[in-house]
């Protein structure tokens, strides 16, 4: 009876990793083809459509990021996750985020609102609530600027270990 509860144990956390590296296998997957539609040069072009140029260097910023993903690890249901992502205009124009959306209601971003000049350093902070949040967690920004591309995402990702089933407390009224 025991070797077959611990058999049973063994196989539970077997299959806990392999969803995980599945999870991580499926999001990279779907993220490397945003990534590929994103910077692909296929488009359709309106039949009413003007002639456009490619964009000059000269009137565009560029991110170079210190870090574009962020490894919170493993953390209990509840927590609150803050990070900075650091960057440095290296293009050659001020560098202007027209705005940054998140992947979901749970992560808020904040950044620089002021054009960066070339050279200088401005900040994306992201806060991700992990309330009613389980398991492996990756929640993105995708951040709108006058770069080459002009979309550019950021990532945190983890895992979020849910709180014991009996840990709640009650809601209402309690009867005696």
């Amino acid at each position: 009876m025991l070797s077959a509860a611990a058999l049973s144990l063994c196989l539970a956390l077997g299959t806990a990793c392999s969803q995980k590296s599945d999870q991580d296998a499926k999001i990279k997957a779907l993220e490397d083809k945003i990534a590929a539609l994103e910077t692909s040069n296929t488009s359709v072009t309106p039949v009413n459509a003007q002639a456009s140029q490619a964009a000059d260097p000269s009137t565009l910023g560029q991110f170079q990021f210190a870090e574009m993903e962020y490894e919170f690890g493993d953390i209990n249901e509840g927590q609150i996750i803050e990070h900075q992502f650091n960057f440095t205009n290296t293009g050659e124009a001020p560098l202007v985020i027209s705005n940054i959306t998140a992947s979901c209601g749970c992560t808020t971003p904040d950044w620089t609102k002021t054009p960066i000049k070339p050279g200088e350093e401005g900040y994306v902070k992201v806060v991700f609530n992990s309330t009613s949040k389980r398991g492996a967690q990756a929640p993105t920004v995708s951040i709108q600027a006058n770069t080459n591309p002009t979309v550019t995402r950021l990532r945190m990702k983890g895992t979020v270990t849910p709180k014991a089933a009996g840990a709640t407390a009650p809601v209402g009224p309690v009867k005696r």
